[in-house]
């Protein structure tokens, strides 16, 4: 059995405290500190996993009469809303619902805004980008693009706000790979992407809100529209009542007009009204803002407060505070439970790498300070011992509060990313206090019993008899089908352990490029010898390319080589991906890198080959860049002669229009131009932006030249090199234009400085 709780009325050291009546225990919920604000939400709903959540905001949104505002990590207009109904109320996709509302409501204004960076899925779906959406859609839908964040990290807020009266908050972002049925069966038709791809079964958790806490959710998304676009949006004026209207209405029609006035859908029943609501976020340091860390402060305050137990789901868990807290409260003797609810593992092979070497680390010294045995991480599988992925962020204390949000179990969470989570907190020693308490325990009790498979009665039933969250789990669990296993001690590998202990992909805050250096390279190697190390990797670059160029392994650098080595690359899982780390393995030892895209144009086809090839330039023209950045401009251009350095003045005084004319006629090898750009004054968004622009139009010649372009590169017909040649002097125009640009924007700027000195 659980020890007994401890009595709040005595000083931590053991003494009486007479001089301060006890009230109860101080609060969580703490504005300016562990939350935003405190706002009063007339009504509160839980919606577990997206068929209800779906089919709820569709509802709320045909609701809507003033304004929607949606923001989101990633949005899929593509999506149908609720493909579980056979004839399901038009329009259904994401898209096509939101430009029909614009269109059939003469009052309402429709927000979109979206992670910039979020924009690449989309290019790699195949779905219009979001400016052309944005031409293409109603005058008053307007989709955004947010950037205004630190390089590294990501908009990741899921909010959704109808005439700032209803708002939904939680893990959920309307997208693809998202929908799934409570039930989560391994195979399940209807789990499909727009393309008819299936994917794993997958689990999250909204909260709805209406009333001061709905308004306060707006005022934070017209903030955040501000920050992304500098203009500021109006409140919506509230909608004109029935009793405004000069005509008499009867009875019947009263009613109707006050349910049309309300965007609350009718199939969403609160779990509790009228109770206080808590709006935690995390905001970097960023464009002279100050960071705020609520959602850190949350999480350690809400574990310090735990009496009992502590539930947590979550897409991971690595985040340092939270788990240092989570220590803390295991090495007590009397200290609560600890369970955690993760996926097995994630769909990505870089979030596999990053986190789970996090995870593993963090759970073995969580075990070790576990003397008592009140620590439980489980993973949840369903039947067929599929995995499901876990992608909700929640969080259950006692009886007392219930946390439902954006925000991960990671370092990125706590201080880089924009997050933002609710909390309701049951108020103490009220028959209010006493709904709530028992409204949080239900949930967390149909969130067990969804993995578990079993009853939420069951679940409670087996809590109240072994007073133990970790027993009742053990009881109930099965050996196979739908259940949550304990995750044993797991080897994570060098690689991600190694990535986990330099915290480049997950840091706490904001890092600048000195730093992702300054954690990346040994910190055996001496400041003042960096400039050695410099010199022996310019060596050894320039000895890589003698050896494809001038040694037998020019053999290896053939269009039949490459294919093969291709071929066998797409035959293993996530085979795009290993393709795109092949570019960069390719970059760093100087393999011809237009070899290795016409050899990805020929084996994948234009559909996947001018994606997965302009990635791995991107990738490898990436990694490259910021080693050279590392390495600094004077040593580069001492060691580089004449044409590197005259590289480095071209990509400094030209940035954008320079970088997409050396791409398309470079002065140097692919590797060289890489190297030397980072070394350079150019802005890395410059640099990316500009190797788009030169680089996309050859990729995509290729692909489309398809089986053509092997032909020709095999046995060359005349039509065959007259259609080469015809593309080399496209480019080299290209490229000459560029030039005369860059020459005449540089020689005008030159000449308005002149002006300007004298």
């Amino acid at each position: 059995m659980l020890a007994p709780r401890p009595d709040p009325t005595r000083h931590p050291l053991g003494q009486p405290e007479p001089a301060v009546p006890v009230q109860g225990p101080s609060p969580i919920l703490v504005p300016g500190h562990t939350v935003w604000r405190v706002e009063q939400a007339a009504r509160v709903g839980v919606i577990i996993d997206a068929e209800d959540y779906f089919a709820i905001a569709k509802a709320a949104m045909r609701r809507a009469r003033r304004s929607i505002y949606l923001t989101a990590w990633d949005f899929d207009a593509r999506i149908r809303l609720t493909p579980q109904l056979r004839r399901p109320r038009r329009p259904d996709r994401l898209g096509n619902l939101l430009n029909w509302l614009a269109a059939t409501r003469p009052d309402l204004s429709i927000h979109v805004l979206k992670w910039d960076y979020a924009e690449l899925f989309d290019l790699a779906r195949w779905s219009k980008p979001l400016f052309l959406r944005n031409w293409l859609s109603h005058p008053r839908l307007h989709y955004r693009l947010d950037s205004d964040h630190p390089a590294g990290a990501c908009h990741h807020q899921k909010i959704l706000v109808i005439d700032d009266q209803l708002a939904f908050c939680g893990g959920l972002d309307i997208t693809a790979n998202r929908w799934d049925t409570r039930a989560h069966r391994a195979d399940e038709p209807l789990r499909r992407q727009p393309d008819g791809n299936p994917y794993e079964p997958f689990h999250d958790v909204m909260m709805a809100v209406d009333g001061d806490a709905a308004r306060a959710m707006a005022e934070l998304f017209r903030e955040r529209w501000h920050r992304a676009t500098g203009t500021r949006l109006e409140p919506p004026p509230p909608p004109a009542s029935f009793r405004s209207r000069p005509h008499r209405l009867s009875i019947n029609a009263k009613r109707a007009a006050v349910h049309s006035l309300d965007p609350w859908p009718p199939t969403l029943t609160p779990l509790l009204r009228d109770m206080p609501i808590g709006i935690a976020r995390t905001n970097p340091a960023w464009n002279g803002r100050d960071e705020v860390r609520e959602v850190e402060a949350l999480y350690v305050e809400a574990i310090r407060s735990a009496q009992r137990f502590i539930y947590l789901e979550s897409q991971y868990f690595a985040s340092t505070a939270v788990a240092d807290a989570l220590k803390a409260r295991l090495a007590e003797p009397d200290g609560p439970e600890v369970v955690i609810v993760n996926p097995v593992r994630t769909t990505s092979w870089l979030e596999n790498t990053v986190m789970l070497g996090s995870r593993a680390r963090l759970t073995r010294e969580l075990r070790e300070t576990d003397k008592h045995g009140r620590f439980r991480l489980y993973v949840a599988l369903t039947d067929g011992g599929a995995c499901i992925t876990v992608h909700a962020k929640v969080m259950v204390v006692d009886d007392r509060l219930l946390r439902i949000g954006s925000a991960n179990l990671n370092n990125r969470s706590m201080g880089l990313d924009t997050e933002c989570d609710l909390a309701l907190e049951a108020p103490a020693g009220r028959e209010e206090g006493r709904q709530a308490r028992r409204a949080i325990g239900d949930v967390r009790n149909s969130l067990v019993a969804e993995h578990l498979g079993v009853a939420p009665e069951s679940v409670a039933a087996e809590l109240r008899r072994s007073g133990s969250l970790v027993r009742t789990i053990e009881a109930l669990r099965r050996p196979d089908g739908r259940t949550l296993q304990p995750m044993e001690d797991q080897e994570p590998g060098a690689l991600a352990a190694a990535v986990a202990e330099a915290r480049v992909f997950d840091p706490e805050r904001p890092v600048g490029a000195v730093e992702i250096v300054r954690r990346v390279l040994p910190s055996s190697i001496p400041r003042r010898h960096h400039w050695i190390a410099l010199f022996a990797v310019l060596l050894l670059v320039g000895g890589m390319w003698g050896l494809w160029n001038h040694t037998p392994l020019q053999e290896w650098a053939t269009l039949d080589g490459v294919l093969a080595a291709i071929a066998r690359v797409r035959e293993v899982a996530f085979g795009p991906l290993w393709l795109v780390l092949l570019y960069v393995a390719g970059g760093f030892v100087m393999f011809p890198v237009m070899l290795l895209v016409a050899a990805t144009a020929i084996a994948l086809g234009p559909w996947l080959g001018f994606p997965t090839a302009l990635a791995g330039v991107l990738a490898s023209a990436t990694a490259l860049f910021w080693a050279g950045r590392a390495a600094g401009q004077k040593p580069l251009e001492r060691y580089g002669g004449p044409a590197v350095t005259k590289i480095s003045e071209r990509l400094g005084d030209s940035g954008v229009l320079a970088v997409a004319a050396v791409r398309v006629v470079p002065l140097a090898p692919f590797t060289v131009v890489n190297l030397v750009a980072g070394a350079s004054r150019i802005r890395f968004l410059d640099y990316l932006f500009g190797t788009v622009l030169g680089m996309a139009p050859g990729i995509l010649v290729f692909n489309l030249l398809g089986n053509q372009l092997e032909r020709t590169m095999r046995d060359p017909s005349a039509a065959d090199m007259a259609l080469l040649a015809l593309v080399a002097l496209v480019a080299l125009s290209l490229g000459w234009v560029g030039n005369r640009f860059v020459k005449k924007t540089a020689k005008t700027a030159k000449a308005g400085k002149g002006e300007q000195d004298r």
